[in-house]
């Protein structure tokens, strides 16, 4: 005969508590009561959950911290959905950061060099970073002063459309520079 075992959970659980407290959950003995409709003062937790119920709303505590706690007499779910609201149009207006990388080499030619400069001014004038590096592989990394060379002329070539962030610096084998596009007025 087999014994069935209970399958565990994983990962994260949130909690299914609200975020504030409401109604017959605020345990503060008098509060202050704000709201539409409402005449604002402070009243006891009794008052303020009949004067919530004659509006056929909920007592919402909005300031725990403040004295006597600040509630609010709202239609929660509707509360809910307002700030729920917000946080997405704040996430959506945030810009965003892109960074696209631009790689060359110690020894890279005239016209390698122009060809990649093309690239990189298109990105600045689209509103991305640009992090451009030199690499350095095998016996190359004796011609760091031609990289860093390099690196100054893009920035030089570019300085009207962008500004250096950082100025190029040398991690491991790749020496890095990068460059933000200059504000738009």
């Amino acid at each position: 005969m087999a014994i069935r075992r209970k399958k565990r959970q994983r990962g994260y659980r949130k909690s299914l508590e609200p975020e504030h407290k409401i109604n017959q959950k605020i345990d503060a003995p008098k509060v202050r009561v704000v709201g539409e409709n409402i005449e604002s003062g402070v009243y006891s937790r009794g008052e303020a959950l009949q004067l919530a119920d004659d509006e056929g709303l909920d007592l919402v505590l909005i300031s725990p911290k403040a004295d006597p706690p600040v509630c609010k007499i709202i239609d929660y779910k509707k509360f809910l959905f307002e700030q729920k609201k917000k946080k997405k149009e704040l996430k959506a207006k945030a810009q965003k950061v892109v960074i696209k990388d631009m790689r060359f080499g110690p020894n890279t030619s005239e016209h390698d060099f122009n060809f990649k400069l093309k690239h990189i001014e298109t990105f600045l004038q689209d509103g991305c970073k640009v992090k451009a590096y030199v690499f350095f592989r095998g016996r190359t990394i004796m011609f760091k002063d031609q990289g860093q060379l390099l690196l100054l002329k893009l920035a030089q070539a570019v300085e009207e459309i962008g500004v250096v962030e950082q100025m190029p610096k040398m991690e491991g084998r790749r020496m890095i520079m990068f460059i933000a596009p200059k504000k738009k007025k």
